[in-house]
């Protein structure tokens, strides 16, 4: 079982200037909550309680307000400095001494995944996980993102970032989930052409070992890459959307901890007597109420 995980929220941000002039862009709106509360949510719904926050220098501070030690939730929060946006591997050199010998999961900051099995289509991957397992999500554009290549089986032969002539339309989303390897493995890669470790290049690391397990997954999961103003932008209406007709927030990061009962109603419920009255405290007190009607 995977009990840690990392969020990479560093990366300058370019496509999204000049927003990304003032603030990390994990710490821009999604709807009506930061958009790193969405990846953290996703990483506690896999039952993983031990989370590092990887960013710059400047943007730590920022999250560090945001979560602090992550106690108030029943998480054990930690924090590590990216000097300079060295790919999506550096993050497992940095986070070493966190990973300390476990398996992990890599979360992008600026990921967000929501659908009705894709938690426990996950968690059964994970339970006893001695590899590296990605995931393949067909995407209309593929030529965007490292893509998947299967021989006559279906099985994975190749994954090949950026191609001119894709040779499916899985794309590789930012969620992985690795052994307790990786920080040793991602050492021994050498920056690409474009001056960083890409994590194309240790998933084919992995995969030439025959180390490395693809889980594919179907439309019915959204995913949502936010790093372009369009994509922040759909983003946001997708969650608006959901949460207006269904009346159920995602990435409500207070409500995920309480369901998998790393938080108690009393804590819940001190939780939102700190917060402004609003419509997000609003619907954590509705929680709290809900959950009383039902115990009786």
């Amino acid at each position: 079982m995977i009990n840690k995980g990392i969020i990479l929220a560093g990366g300058r941000g370019t496509r999204l200037y000049p927003l990304s002039q003032v603030t990390s862009k994990q710490l821009f709106p999604i709807f009506d909550k930061p958009m790193i509360y969405y990846p953290m949510s996703t990483l506690v719904s896999l039952g993983i309680k031990e989370i590092l926050i990887i960013s710059t220098n400047e943007d730590l501070p920022t999250f560090k307000k945001l979560f602090s030690d992550g106690k108030h939730l029943g998480l054990e929060i930690k924090y590590k400095q990216q000097d300079h946006p060295n790919g999506i591997a550096e993050a497992f050199i940095i986070g070493g001494e966190f990973i300390n010998n476990e398996p992990v999961a890599l979360i992008l900051g600026d990921n967000l995944f929501h659908g009705a099995t894709f938690i426990s289509k996950i968690q059964n991957k994970i339970k006893s996980i001695e590899n590296a397992l990605i995931l393949g999500y067909p995407v209309k554009y593929p030529q965007m993102y490292g893509v998947l290549e299967f021989d006559e089986n279906k099985n994975i032969v190749d994954i090949i970032e950026k191609p001119e002539n894709p040779p499916s339309h899985y794309a590789v989303p930012g969620l992985y989930f690795f052994d307790k390897n990786v920080s040793n493995y991602a050492k021994l890669l050498a920056p690409s052409q474009r001056g960083e470790l890409e994590i194309t290049d240790l998933n084919r690391m992995y995969l030439d070992k025959g180390f490395l397990e693809v889980e594919l997954i179907d439309s019915e999961v959204a995913w949502l890459d936010t790093g372009t103003h369009q994509n922040l932008l759909e983003a946001g209406k997708f969650i608006e959307t959901f949460e207006n007709r269904q009346g159920i927030k995602i990435g409500c990061i207070e409500e995920v901890c309480f369901n998998n009962k790393l938080i108690s109603i009393d804590q819940l419920s001190n939780l939102a007597d700190n917060m402004p009255i609003n419509e997000y405290s609003i619907y954590i007190k509705n929680i709290i109420s809900n959950s009383k009607d039902i115990d009786g």
